[in-house]
């Protein structure tokens, strides 16, 4: 069984349930953004939640009061409010301790398409949230800066001070984010820390729309008989992180008390390197223990995507050894708790309550 003490740790959930806090997370509907929701609350923290539904789902927060319980739950407040608005911003900062900013318009794609969307979610609302937590005198600003950063650079693995030239809106934006976390802590003092998610999976991210990850679009697909499209030749690399990982490395960034771990951009990843060729036999190997049939999946390949990078790997080294960070599951394990999951959400199965 997953349990919280099982995805953090059992010394840094201690040291989460010390203290009660006031966390705000923004995305809070969102695939991440609930899953911090869920574990601050079994944790028995103070949640607020902020989400605009432009992305997140509110079976995402349902999902969360199942598995928390009522009691929990009432520790929880939503703000149904977007972070394009800088009163909405603030009014969700009021008290808060830690802010865990995760709230954006994700997608290479979909900045390609609409470059002027993902600059107003990511870039004017993330200054608002900046503003906002440092008016509030919010503790600590964490937020989800992205991989995408490297933009072109090809040395392998990615370390943190070696960037190359964005190849997205998207890209543009994130690097953005960081710029203006350094000059909010130069500037007023605001202590702020970047983590840059690789390719984060797992249990409620959404298989559906145009602009759907991976491992959520092929895990539906194979489960339900539907082809499986690879962008490319298949050996097209990435380090997928499981989102349990990913929740950790947020409380690490969150509770630090290094001086020298604070105001810093952390690459956050397992450390590995999976071929879209291999993610797709180790999906297709799940999806046949309860669906045989699948195991005679053969995908299709079509042409590569624009502003997508070839191979992409994560040192994490930093992140090691400033936060202490210690990724629990490799793509492996986390594979399966997400499958379990997508066939469970697939068949329409509800969510435990406890």
């Amino acid at each position: 069984m997953v349990t919280t003490d099982s995805v953090i740790g059992e010394a840094l959930a201690a040291e989460v349930r010390a203290q009660r806090r006031r966390w705000l997370v923004t995305g809070s509907a969102g695939f991440i953004g609930s899953h911090l929701v869920e574990h601050l609350l079994l944790l028995d923290q103070e949640v607020v939640g902020l989400d605009n539904f432009a992305t997140g789902h509110r079976r995402n927060l349902e999902q969360v009061a199942a598995i928390v319980g009522p009691e929990r739950w009432r520790r929880h407040r939503f703000i149904e409010g977007d972070i394009r608005d800088l009163p909405t911003c603030r009014s969700a900062c009021e008290g808060i301790d830690r802010v865990l900013h995760n709230a954006a318009l994700g997608s290479v794609p979909r900045s390609i398409e609409d470059p002027i969307a993902s600059n107003a979610a990511n870039i004017d609302g993330f200054l608002h949230m900046l503003v906002a937590a440092r008016d509030a005198g919010a503790k600590r600003f964490v937020y989800a800066a992205s991989s995408s950063t490297y933009g072109d650079s090809l040395a392998l693995p990615k370390v943190e001070h070696v960037i190359g030239a964005p190849l997205s809106p998207y890209a543009v934006t994130k690097y953005v984010n960081e710029l203006y976390a350094d000059v909010f802590a130069r500037c007023y003092g605001l202590p702020a820390v970047g983590l840059r998610y690789f390719n984060v999976f797992g249990p409620r991210q959404d298989p559906d729309g145009a602009y759907a990850a991976v491992i959520p679009r092929w895990a539906a697909a194979l489960l339900t008989g539907r082809t499986v499209y690879i962008n490319g030749d298949g050996e097209t690399s990435r380090d997928f992180c499981f989102v349990g990982n990913v929740v950790q490395a947020n409380l690490r960034a969150a509770l630090t008390e290094r001086a020298d771990a604070v105001n810093q951009v952390y690459n956050v990843a397992a450390g590995g390197r999976t071929t879209l060729n291999e993610l797709f036999a180790m999906l297709r190997h799940l999806a046949a223990r309860e669906h045989p049939e699948a195991e005679a999946s053969t995908p299709v390949h079509r042409e590569f995507r624009a502003g997508d990078v070839r191979h992409s790997q994560a040192d994490i080294a930093k992140a090691e050894r400033l936060l202490g960070y210690e990724p629990r599951f490799d793509v492996a394990t986390g594979l399966e708790v997400a499958m379990q999951w997508y066939g469970e959400f697939l068949a329409g199965v509800p969510s435990p309550a406890g």
